[in-house]
């Protein structure tokens, strides 16, 4: 993962840079989105160990009171929990949380799901060593805390079975892969033995490919703990991950897994698990549509951003970043990258597909970073959907923030309607970075003037947030679609589990359509804009596709006619 850039250019690239931060406040327009860090109570920076490695956030509601709250991975810093106030402001109540264990380990990545089904959202943070006495891989555990529903977590890492899963982990993904209604979790892991130090990793120490690690397929048993089946679902996959992400890239109702790996082009490319459901086992199909990306894959941002019915996937990289678009189940994925104006060279790492304007498609946020403890100032990107092709716009947007970033996450922080913006961005490991590198949270000002709607999910049998489910919305003509993000979707982190639309000039919604996992479907009509609709599985056992009288007419009506003859006879 090495970019090189000597000493003149750096400089050069450095001025570059800061010349253009203040570009979107020229000719008097105030840009869409404001930095309001400091006057939102947000004071995060995380600390690398060595190396370029770390920067999670998860957002989730903590409280159970209707505003979203986050908790952000530090490093070697102390990781922080801030609760949302309401009005735009957080607090940080990591000290009593029960959460300060991770005060002993090298956090990175973190991701939230209901566990044990209590309908409190939990949370999984991965580790890569410990503070107290740096170990060599295999280094440290990852920690599981139950959220007690009353603002504190308990530490179950050893009694969910995962206190001997020692290992470099990076990030760690829910989803539900046997469509039993609990959460399952894959953890990407980076190496399987390295002794060195990590800022010495370059091209010539990964040509070894027998450091490389299997990730884990932790199987949720009945919120009860957690057992490793990645060889018992036929996996044998090595590389250095970044972690992955469930989704349904074929529309068939499971869930798939996608994995990203660095030094995709040195070891492992990225693969692609198709999963089997009923059967347990996933099959790779990654070179048969073409989805073996010989990249080094850091995170990927998941939409459709064209509304025609197909998840498509933005996957960063070094240099240049990949946009791999569906083309629909049998057909090869094609990088439209180029072709749809998203060819820029840079290092990206967190990425998020949202409709920040509120026009009915998918915009696209990057967050950027230099490679630590490079000095090159790197701007984040904005790109703006036009009728399905792409403009870069950070720098007008306000979004152009030259921190070292790496995992990033969109939410409605004020219940507004919009989407906002957290990234977190790494301390320089040298002295002389020309900006300040503190994590950064932009509120979109934008007043947009179409219509919007949230979903939130309310599962019965299915995860209780609706991970892995997916939402439809129609208007008209419109039809868009949002998969429940479980987690490293985009770097080390996760987004909200609420579906964010927005619709335009639309006044009504036609329908809103959810496809809960274990494959029941559910319809709500002519709903109302500007609001969010909070939709609970209904108790009808009645699958996708199930027909009652048919059934009626294939059991119901023999069995009478058996009792028929036999009464007459």
């Amino acid at each position: 993962m090495i970019l090189k850039t000597y000493g003149f250019g750096r400089r050069v690239l450095g001025s570059l840079c800061l010349f253009w931060v203040g570009l979107g406040t020229l000719c008097g327009q105030t840009p869409p989105f404001k930095d309001v860090t400091k006057e939102a109570g947000i004071d995060h920076q995380f600390k690398v160990y060595e190396g370029m490695f770390g920067g999670g956030i998860c957002v989730f509601d903590l409280n159970e009171d209707g505003f979203e709250d986050v908790f952000m991975t530090s490093g070697m810093n102390e990781d922080v929990l801030y609760l949302n106030n309401g009005d735009g402001t957080f607090k940080n109540v990591y000290v009593g949380s029960g959460l300060e264990e991770t005060r002993h380990y090298v956090t990175q990545g973190v991701v939230g799901a209901d566990v044990n089904r209590d309908g409190w959202v939990d949370l999984f943070i991965t580790t890569i060593t410990s503070k107290d006495s740096v170990k060599v891989i295999p280094r440290e555990k990852n920690l599981l805390f139950l959220n007690n529903g009353d603002g504190t977590f308990k530490d179950v890492t050893k009694a969910y079975g995962l206190e001997k899963l020692n290992s470099f982990s990076t990030g760690g993904s829910f989803g539900d892969f046997n469509a039993d209604g609990y959460p399952d979790l894959y953890v990407g892991n980076y190496f399987k033995a390295y002794t060195g130090q990590l800022r010495e990793i370059n091209d010539a120490t990964i040509v070894n490919a027998n450091q490389t690690s299997m990730g884990y397929l932790l199987l949720n048993k009945k919120g009860k703990g957690f057992k490793d089946v990645y060889a018992d679902y036929g996996l044998k996959h090595k590389g250095y991950g970044f972690g992955a992400i469930f989704t349904d890239y074929d529309n068939d109702g499971d869930q798939d897994l996608m994995v990203n790996h660095d030094f995709g082009y040195k070891a492992k490319p990225n693969y692609f698990l198709e999963n089997d459901y009923p059967e347990k086992q996933f099959t790779e199909i990654s070179k048969d549509i073409d989805m073996d990306l010989k990249i080094n894959a850091m995170g990927t941002a998941i939409g459709d951003y064209d509304n025609n019915g197909l998840l498509d996937y933005f996957v960063t990289n070094i240099r240049f970043n990949w946009f791999m678009v569906n083309q629909g189940k049998g057909k090869p994925f094609v990088n439209k990258a180029k072709e749809l104006g998203m060819s820029y060279v840079t290092i990206s790492w967190g990425a998020n597909f949202a409709d920040f304007d509120h026009d009915g498609d998918l915009d696209l946020f990057v967050a950027n970073g230099d490679l630590n403890p490079n000095n090159v100032p790197m701007a984040d990107y904005y790109f703006e959907n036009t009728d399905a092709t792409f403009t870069e716009k950070g720098s007008v947007i306000g979004v152009n923030d030259y921190g070292i970033g790496r995992g990033s996450v969109v939410f409605d922080i004020e219940n507004d309607g919009d989407l906002d913006i957290l990234i977190v961005n790494q301390e320089p490991v040298l002295e002389g970075y020309p900006v300040e590198s503190r994590s950064t949270l932009y509120r979109n000002e934008s007043a947009a003037t179409g219509n919007w709607v949230k979903v939130a999910l309310r599962g019965v049998e299915a995860e209780t947030h609706g991970i892995g489910s997916r939402v439809e919305v129609v208007c008209g003509d419109l039809r868009m679609i949002r998969e429940i993000d479980g987690g490293s979707s985009s770097h080390l982190s996760q987004n909200s589990t609420i579906a964010h639309f927005g619709l335009g000039q639309a006044q009504t919604i036609d329908s809103i359509i959810v496809k809960w996992t274990g494959g029941k479907r559910q319809v709500l009509s002519d709903q109302g804009v500007n609001q969010l609709i909070t939709i609970e599985e209904n108790n009808n056992k009645q699958k996708a596709g199930f027909n009652p009288i048919y059934w009626l007419l294939i059991l119901v009506i023999p069995l009478a006619l058996i009792l028929y003859r036999n009464l007459k006879k």
